[in-house]
């Protein structure tokens, strides 16, 4: 795939997903940098779609010029929900990432998928919410099913520290309707993993055949910006030289 050389006055966002961190796009964030793209990555409350949009829009807006949005598994959803608010986000790039509709809802979602086996690897625990008493369950992987489920194509030793860093999710995220899709007025690439067992394979695939992006299907599991970040890098580059 080639790279072709994209304006000077575009950065990237990387929005990273449930059970993870900005960590995650290391490698990508090398190779972008290695090519003379601004980069930053946001770092995602993982509260619940409502809040983890309004946060992502106003980092998003305060970054100058135009952006391109990368979102990697929920970090998709967040992006769509967030790019128009944002004000300044002129693409949009899905690595294995939901790229929901109004009023869909992730659960609902993840629900009809064959390829995806998450809901069968995740425990809950409570957290507050700052309102008195009160928690909302967020959900966790369960560390030794965290390989075969999530990062099969990594090392047993890497994704074990993956799943014991990891960052759990609001029950929000997923149970939240989501709002107007930015896919709807912005161009958008997607990154599909093929062996994809988290969001599962057929509903990324799905999902970015809906939105009209341009596909780039890639064997790995996932976490394929870790795993193929070379392929993750080159199709921002791609977004990043044709909105340019």
């Amino acid at each position: 795939m080639s790279t072709p050389h994209a304006s000077s006055d575009i950065s990237v966002a990387l929005v990273h997903g449930a059970f993870a961190d900005s960590s995650g796009w290391n490698d990508v964030v090398a190779q972008l940098h290695a090519a003379g793209v601004t980069v930053r990555a946001i770092a995602n409350p993982l509260r619940g779609i409502a809040h983890d949009a309004a946060y992502v829009a106003k980092a998003i807006s305060q970054i100058p010029g135009r952006v391109v949005a990368v979102g990697h598994s929920y970090g998709g959803a967040v992006i769509t929900n967030a790019a128009l608010a944002a004000g300044n986000v002129v693409g949009l790039v899905y690595v294995a990432g939901f790229a929901p509709d109004e009023g869909e809802v992730l659960q609902d979602v993840e629900a009809g998928s064959t390829d995806s086996v998450l809901n069968s690897v995740l425990f809950a625990t409570d957290y507050p919410t700052g309102a008195g008493s009160e928690t909302v369950p967020e959900f966790w992987i369960d560390t030794d099913k965290f390989h075969d489920s999530f990062a099969a194509d990594l090392s047993q030793e890497q994704a074990y520290v993956m799943a014991v860093t990891q960052r759990p999710v609001s029950q929000n995220a997923f149970s939240e309707p989501n709002g107007a899709p930015a896919w709807k007025t912005l161009p958008s690439w997607a990154v599909v993993a093929t062996g994809d067992k988290a969001a599962g394979t057929d509903v990324v695939r799905r999902m970015a055949e809906r939105a009209g992006a341009t596909i780039v299907e890639a064997d790995g599991s996932h976490v394929i910006m870790m795993s193929q970040p070379k392929i993750v890098a080159e199709t921002i580059q791609q977004a990043l030289a044709a909105v340019g």
